[in-house]
């Protein structure tokens, strides 16, 4: 954060007053600015968290009904694939 940004920042929340301590704005812009970093990151992380899990959730249940048509069918690798189908939707619910 530049100088000019922090000055600025002190105007809007109301500091007129001159001299500004700069030492002190530059010091309380740069904590502000770590908190709002550790925010925005602990949102992107969370929305990243939920987005992966969708993502496993899906490709879980795509695989499930591979297995699901493999059990439609009348043949010996038909006989496990329900068995698989449910044991894959198990795995999400663990």
């Amino acid at each position: 954060m530049t100088q000019d940004e922090v000055i600025e920042m002190a105007r809007q929340a109301g500091k007129h007053q001159w001299p500004f301590d700069f030492e002190f704005l530059e010091r309380f812009a740069k904590l502000v600015e770590e908190k709002a970093t550790e925010k925005a990151n602990a949102r992107a992380n969370a929305s990243w968290t939920l987005m992966c899990e969708k993502m496993v959730a899906f490709e879980r249940e795509a695989c499930a009904k591979v297995c699901d048509e493999l059990s439609d069918k009348h043949t010996w690798e038909g006989c496990y694939a329900a068995e698989c189908a449910g044991a894959i939707r198990a795995r999400g619910e663990a």
